[in-house]
This record gives C-alpha cells, sequence and structure tokens, in this order.
C-alpha cells in the first residue's frame, strides 16, 4: 500500500515537474520572438487623470493620447515601457531621483521648470485660458486682479504659477483636482479657473447654462516630454521619435481618433489647434 502511494506521488511529481519544464519553455520562445523584451524598461511617468490625454480605461489600464504616444516611443527605440501612475506635482522629482526616466504628461515647459529638468522639442501650442461663471463681470485675466475676485487653479500647474504672484493670496483656491475648481466655478464660489485652453473648452461645453469660455490665451505655452538633466542620447532620441512620430501623421490620427469635436470646433472657432 506504502509501495503504491509512493508510486503515485512520483509520478505527480514527475507529470508536474514535465509541465513547468515545458511552460518555460515556452515561455522563453514567446519572449524571444520579442524583439523589445529582456531589454531595459523605459519607466515613463504621467498621472492618469487629465482625459483623454492620460488616463484608465475600463480595465483599470493606462489609455489615452500620452498612453499612445509611450508606446510608439518605447517601440521606435525598441525598449519595453512601464508606466508609473504618479500625482502632477510629484513627477519632476521622481524624474530627478531617478524613479522614472521622463514625464508624458502633458506637461507645459517653463524656464522654472528647465531649471531644475530638460525638455523635449514641443508637441503641442496651447495657452492658458479661463472658465468663468456665467454671472461674474470679469472679462480678462486683468479683471481677477480687482478686490473680492475669486480664482481657482489646480495646485502644481501653470495656471496656479503663474497666477500665485499675480493674484492676492486671500483671492487664490488652490484646489487638488481639476473637477473641484470647475466646481467653484460653477457654483459661483470663485469667480474663474485658469487652466489649459481645450480643457476650458470643454468644460464650458458641459456646463454651458453656468459659464462661459475666454479661450483666447492670455499665456501662451507649449508642452513637452520631461527628461533628467544630463541624459542627451535619450533627450536626443525622443526629439528625432517626435520628428518622425509628425511626419508619419500620428498626430493628426491622435487628434482625430481623440478629439475630432474639439478640432472642428476650434477651426470655426479661428484658433488654432494643438497639435
Amino acid at each position: 500500500m506504502k509501495f503504491l502511494m509512493k508510486r503515485k506521488w512520483l509520478n505527480g511529481f514527475l507529470v508536474a515537474s514535465w509541465f513547468i519544464g515545458l511552460t518555460l519553455l515556452l515561455s522563453g520562445c514567446g519572449q524571444g520572438t520579442d524583439e523589445n523584451q529582456g531589454k531595459e524598461p523605459l519607466v515613463i511617468g504621467m498621472e492618469l487623470a487629465y482625459r483623454p490625454f492620460e488616463m484608465t480605461d475600463a480595465n483599470n489600464q493606462p489609455s489615452g493620447i500620452s498612453v499612445e504616444m509611450a508606446k510608439a516611443l518605447g517601440n521606435y527605440l525598441q525598449r519595453p515601457i512601464q508606466i508609473e501612475n504618479i500625482p502632477y506635482d510629484g513627477l519632476i522629482p521622481s524624474l530627478r531621483t531617478g524613479r522614472i526616466d521622463l514625464i508624458i504628461s502633458s506637461m507645459t515647459r517653463t524656464p522654472e521648470r528647465a531649471e531644475a529638468i530638460d525638455f523635449s522639442d514641443p508637441y503641442v501650442q496651447t495657452g492658458l485660458c479661463l472658465l468663468v461663471n456665467q454671472d461674474s463681470p470679469v472679462q480678462s485675466f486683468e479683471d481677477l486682479k480687482g478686490s473680492g475676485r475669486k480664482l481657482a487653479v489646480k495646485q502644481g500647474t501653470t495656471g496656479h504659477l503663474y497666477a500665485k504672484d499675480r493674484i492676492a493670496s486671500e483671492n487664490l483656491l488652490v484646489l487638488d483636482q481639476e473637477e473641484a475648481a470647475v466646481l467653484e466655478v460653477v457654483q459661483g464660489k470663485a469667480d474663474a479657473f485658469a487652466y489649459d485652453q481645450m480643457s476650458i473648452y470643454r468644460h464650458w461645453q458641459r456646463n454651458p447654462d453656468t459659464t462661459r469660455a475666454l479661450l483666447d490665451p492670455f499665456r501662451a505655452e507649449t508642452w513637452a516630454i520631461g527628461i533628467a538633466k544630463g541624459r542627451e542620447e535619450l533627450l536626443e532620441s525622443v526629439n528625432d521619435f517626435l520628428e518622425s512620430y509628425r511626419a508619419e501623421g500620428e498626430f493628426d490620427r491622435l487628434a482625430n481618433d481623440y478629439l475630432p469635436e474639439e478640432k472642428a470646433a476650434f477651426e470655426k472657432l479661428g484658433y488654432p489647434f494643438l497639435f
């Protein structure tokens, strides 16, 4: 009886070992067919909270325009990519400490940021605009400097950085989330929200009865990919990728896939589109 039990155990062990070995063999073959496998991942930081550029899909996987760009960049460099979801104000510190290799997160190049990190060539042209409460008399950024006016900004964004040196602190509402800033305007608790041109247009379309959009930028901006200082070879490769990506019409494709309504509206309104 003991002999039979031992024999059954031995047979089971042999079968299991054979199965594991076959699985490892097949797995190794699969890696060999993918030229990116086995190479050091390109770690890309982005805050997955800015639709349709950086977001998650129904399966909670990274999705959006920036994610497509990141995947295409990985293919161009023949390296697998790894996306890290990091709060916006933590992206530059993560880059500087080596946690990530690049920032692709709709980041505006500013002189202040360029002192801390390097930037690629720009891939988006945009600007800071205002979402204004329908009942507010504000017609420009200058009007917000008057007493009693309230401006909402998202912490760490260029809207925040620009406003903090120009608007009295008691008139500035600094919030962690974009939607919270929009709600302040919708409810009349803030006169305006300073943010990028495309987002202001979208929030105006969602709240046409309570807001209006001042889409003429009071400050022109460009978005670029962030790279740690001293990585000149990577910077050159990223710039080569952006040039190729644009020449192949991929930016136009992204605009048509993700922002067809906005693209048509901007053309009608006479504003240059992003890409």
